[in-house]
């Protein structure tokens, strides 16, 4: 009888305090652990395995254009260890910064780019290194974009079970209100990762209701699902983040939803994203952020979702800027200046980070502090700045002869809302049978290798046999 009326998360107070009333870490620090990511990526992908990896998908790649697809087959054993390597010299470096190294995240990513500048020296020392023609790399940007998507879900699949441990530092969780965590981030580079490769950025955007339900309704059903999933097992949620109710894919349904329509053209997109945050800023400053950080809340659904319905501005206006750079920088087919000019693009993509950043410190100190809860405007400034940040990075892979994703990167993006789900699905079968709080560092960084390990042999394996969950 005892175990009928015992609770299925029994913690679940307690674990909802753990990440509650954070301030988060500095700005520094948090580029400092951003650019860690993508130059362990850069520095694999000049690795000896990474130049086997790429010779046999060349091989594949030249029978797929014999149109003899069916008798290319995948090396199981070659592709098996290609896998085990990148998970040892990206996944298992990433969350050790992330966890036991991060009181030496300054040092780590010293080292970590000493390394990478070496890689490139001995590239040049050993070659007669010269840039490729624009041409040949307009198609790269969209790469450098796909391996940026797959560091931003690397990241966020790895964060989302470590910040449950003790062993994952506080400043790095989501703050309360103002303030910058590491996954404070999280939420708005995914949706700028959305935004660079979205139709509207390539001007394929067409007002078409039907396919327009058709791409919100997954996200629909995966909100009212983890809504469901998280009250019928008592799961622990922070009120504060998004409301009562509402959920991150609520707010990607929403802005999709805005998006169609209201259909504007990627050049105008830009200045028309701009007026919608400031606007939305002003009225935070008149008001409205006192609301929305408020945690008094009546009956009605928009005060218990506050936070969750009006951030959705601020990431409209976020996806709004991001379609726009997408067609000026990435989108390479209707500007020479932007496709044509390799090295051009690069730079533009440098001073862009310089910029966004320059914008962030500004805002922050004079109009308002970073706030995730209210997606204001200088939030949206920071997830620029570490977006451009992370590609101008992964575009030193330039400096390589082949440009070649990792066997890593080809599996997570092949599926990536598949690989969330299955964090998704891993995290909280963690936390309903161990008590995260009280595991040790040692029993902590276990079960986070265990994790990550089945995680990235599920995703590999699902690659490796062409599986792709696609349902709309």
């Amino acid at each position: 009888m005892d175990l009928i009326g015992k609770p299925l998360n029994p913690n679940k107070r307690i674990k909802e305090e753990f990440v509650s009333n954070l301030t988060g870490t500095s700005m520094l620090e948090i580029a400092a652990l951003t650019s860690i990511v993508p130059a362990l990526v850069v520095i694999r992908q000049w690795s000896s395995f990474a130049r086997v990896n790429g010779h046999l998908n060349a091989k594949e790649a030249v029978a797929k254009k014999n149109y003899n697809a069916t008798s290319c087959t995948k090396d199981w054993r070659s592709h098996t260890v290609a896998l085990a390597m990148d998970y040892i010299c990206v996944v298992v470096p990433i969350l050790l910064v992330f966890t036991v190294l991060a009181e030496w995240a300054y040092t780590c990513a010293s080292l970590v780019f000493l390394l990478l500048l070496f890689c490139i020296l001995a590239r040049r020392h050993r070659s007669h290194f010269h840039f490729s023609d624009g041409s040949q790399h307009c198609s790269s940007f969209r790469t450098y974009i796909s391996s940026y998507r797959v560091s931003v879900m690397l990241v966020t699949c790895l964060c989302i079970l470590a910040v449950d441990f003790q062993i994952f530092p506080r400043r790095y969780a989501k703050t309360e209100t103002y303030g910058t965590g590491l996954m404070d981030v999280g939420v708005g580079l995914f949706v700028v990762t959305n935004s660079l490769v979205s139709k509207q950025a390539r001007n394929a955007m067409s007002m078409n209701w039907k396919a327009a339900f058709r791409s919100i309704s997954p996200l629909v059903l995966l909100g009212f699902g983890r809504l469901i999933f998280t009250t019928g097992v008592d799961y622990q949620v922070h009120v504060g983040e998004y409301g009562v109710h509402w959920n991150f894919f609520f707010t990607l349904a929403a802005v999709t939803v805005l998006t169609s329509i209201i259909n504007i053209h990627p050049k105008y997109c830009g200045i028309f994203g701009l007026l919608i945050l400031v606007a939305y800023q002003i009225c935070l400053r008149h008001g409205l952020s006192a609301y929305l950080i408020s945690n008094e809340r009546t009956a009605d659904i928009i005060s218990q979702n506050k936070e969750g319905l009006f951030s959705v501005f601020g990431y409209w206006g976020l996806y709004l800027i991001g379609v726009h750079l997408g067609y000026e920088i990435f989108d390479g087919n209707h500007s020479s200046s932007a496709a044509g000019n390799t090295q051009r693009a690069r730079v533009r993509v440098w001073t862009l980070s310089a910029l966004f950043w320059f914008l962030t410190i500004i805002l922050d100190n004079y109009v308002e502090r970073v706030s995730r809860r209210t997606c204001n405007l200088a939030y949206v400034m920071i997830v620029f700045a570490q977006t451009f940040q992370v590609l101008s990075i992964l575009m030193l892979s330039d400096f390589t002869y082949v440009q070649k994703p990792l066997v890593l990167e080809e599996a997570f993006n092949q599926n990536m809302l598949g690989t969330f789900l299955l964090a998704n699905v891993l995290t909280g079968m963690v936390n309903l049978s161990v008590d995260t709080l009280s595991a040790s560092s040692f029993g902590a960084i276990g079960i986070l290798l265990g994790y990550s390990s089945i995680l990235t042999a599920v995703v590999g394996l699902a690659w490796f046999y062409g599986i792709k969950l696609k349902f709309w």
